[in-house]
């Protein structure tokens, strides 16, 4: 058991990363309540194991890879209740304090990202936007890490492409 200022720590660490971790999480779920709800079973499955984080790494990376895994097994829980794999997606708008103009662009750019397969958006939001190292993209999603670089490359070139159409067509 981890001492009471550990612990405090922990939880406060864990408070820290909700804007991160609900951001990874609609590039999972592509849905604003469903986003909420895995971040809230996320952060109960962290408190509850937190014996199990040794502090080596980072703690973001290891709840990271914990939203993962629990969204992957919702999606089979979905499957198994509906019978098929087609899910429904409904794209939020995320909270985004900026000026009108760039709140506008901002929304619009996070709808591209999220209109990505969730691969490519979960990758491109890893990397581009968190900051994590391939390698740590990796670990997170449980693939290898030529498959991060592949799917990145393909993100940005998607995101290029729409960004260009968006802006030719307001010319």
């Amino acid at each position: 058991m981890r001492p009471a200022a550990e612990m405090k720590d922990f939880r406060r660490d864990l408070v820290s990363l909700l804007p991160k971790l609900r951001r990874f999480a609609m590039t999972l779920t592509r849905n604003a309540s469903d986003a909420d709800d895995l971040v809230q079973e996320a952060c109960e499955r962290a408190i509850a194991r937190s014996h199990l984080w040794n502090g080596g790494g980072r703690l973001e990376s290891w709840v990271y890879a914990m939203t993962r895994n629990l969204w992957v097994d919702e999606i089979r829980k979905r499957k198994v209740r509906s019978g098929s794999a087609a899910a429904v997606f409904e794209l939020d708008q995320l909270n985004v304090e900026a000026t009108a103009e760039k709140a506008v662009y901002v929304n619009q750019v996070q709808k591209m990202i999220l209109s990505m397969p969730e691969g490519l958006a979960s990758v491109f939001l890893l990397v581009n936007v968190e900051g994590h190292s391939y390698r740590e993209t990796a670990e997170i999603l449980g693939i290898p890490v030529g498959t991060v670089m592949s799917r990145l490359s393909t993100a940005r070139l998607r995101l290029a492409a729409m960004l260009s159409e968006s802006t030719e067509r307001r010319a």
